[in-house]
């Protein structure tokens, strides 16, 4: 817990400025050779009286670019400060929440889950192939059906193979022969090396994956493999309500997570977050940004220092016991929807360590789903409507829902 602190709002407005204050200022340093500025002072107040109260607004109209790796070492001078903040950051959100050694992780705040899991998919296709001579076409990329759609555009981006192994259509769960079969099956097709996306809480379902089947599998099988932990959803709910997480850098077959802060952390969308071990991160590395300080290793390139600002200041103002109660309280309230579907004798599905709840389509009335906005597994033929239940998602807003679905028990 050692980075992970609550703040009062003075002590976190107070960090901030004193980030910006270490930032170059286009405006005073006469700065010439950086193809970038504030934002553009004919449209953006530069000096309105509220700013001096508004840290993460001021960021963005500082607007400082965080392009490339800041755990690594050297990076663009002219962001030092904010890129501290970030370096905060990624070191609270390996080893405070997702239990790594001090000091042994890289990251950086990707534009979402989605370029966080091609990032890793990048690597470790890049690490096959310079160490083991591999073609693209000799790796597989290895997941489950809800696995997110991500994925698939990684399979796709980098050129690699793609095995999905099916759940059980009712507790979502992996099973070991399924999973037995696919590396069987991939390893007679020629694969040679997997890379394994396993999910802490789909996005769809809020399932998990038990990442030792697939590990057990794959090393009967004598293939070697790295295993990427999808934790886009999950990763800021499950560590905070299971005690013994299964999916973080505890678990030595773990190289490296997703989290999304634009989710449940309600940070700005364009929040991703990537998080790897040490050593590994080079694989990525775009020699040719010479022009960049410290070179770029990520697969975005320039992206916004105010993005971190804002899920540091969020973290920050909650503390991490004040972030556990937050979950607890969502935890209570999806408990108390799922009571009333087993009173009214609905068939879903509900994580127990989620605060999400998916109902069979056959359960919900398209037009009550339409009118509350429940999301479907597939527009064009739902199966699946799911609620997700947020801070805005109070049991007074439930009720309405719960009143309008049908009462299967009475029917009978």
């Amino acid at each position: 817990m050692s980075h992970w602190k609550k703040y009062s709002k003075a002590e976190i407005r107070e960090r901030v400025f004193e980030a910006l204050q270490q930032n170059v200022d286009f405006y005073k340093a006469g700065t010439l050779g950086v193809p970038g500025s504030h934002l553009d002072d004919k449209v953006f107040y530069q000096d309105a009286p509220f700013l001096k109260d508004a840290p993460f607004l001021t960021t963005m109209i500082h607007n400082p670019n965080h392009i490339g790796c800041h755990t690594m070492g050297e990076s663009e001078s002219f962001f030092q400060g904010t890129q501290a903040i970030e370096q905060e950051l990624i070191a609270l959100c390996a080893e405070d929440i997702l239990r790594a050694e001090p000091g042994s992780c890289d990251g950086y705040v990707a534009s979402g889950g989605t370029e966080a899991n091609l990032q890793a998919v990048w690597i470790y296709r890049n690490y096959f192939m310079q160490e083991m001579g591999l073609s693209a076409g000799e790796i597989t990329l290895l997941c489950s059906s809800d696995a997110h759609y991500s994925v698939y555009k990684a399979a796709d981006v980098l050129g690699v193979n793609i095995h999905v192994v099916p759940v059980d259509a009712d507790s979502r769960a992996l099973n070991q022969t399924a999973i037995e079969k696919a590396v069987s099956t991939a390893v007679q097709k020629g694969c040679k090396a997997f890379v394994v996306v396993a999910n802490m809480m789909t996005t769809m379902f809020g399932s998990v994956d038990d990442p030792t089947l697939y590990s057990a599998a794959i090393r009967a099988s004598g293939t070697p493999f790295k295993m990427h932990v999808d934790g886009a959803y999950g990763g800021f709910v499950f560590p905070f309500t299971h005690p013994n997480n299964p999916l973080d850098f505890q678990n030595p077959d773990v190289c490296s997570v997703t989290l999304d802060a634009h989710k449940m952390v309600q940070a700005p969308y364009g929040t991703g977050i990537f998080l790897v071990r040490k050593d590994w991160m080079h694989f990525a590395n775009t020699r040719e940004a010479s022009y960049v300080e410290g070179e770029d290793y990520t697969l975005v390139g320039s992206r916004s220092g105010a993005n971190a600002v804002a899920v540091w200041m969020i973290l920050m103002t909650y503390g991490r016991f004040g972030w556990e109660e937050k979950m607890s309280i969502l935890l209570k309230r999806t408990d108390w929807l799922c009571a009333r579907l087993d009173e009214k004798g609905l068939h879903y599905f509900r994580n127990p360590h989620a605060n999400i709840v998916t109902m069979r389509a056959e359960s919900v009335p398209a037009e009550v789903a339409r009118r509350y906005g429940l999301v479907p597994d597939n527009h064009a033929q739902p199966n699946w409507y799911k609620v997700v239940v947020m801070e805005h998602v109070t049991i007074e807003r439930l009720l309405p829902l719960v009143a309008e679905l049908p009462d299967l028990v009475k029917s009978v």
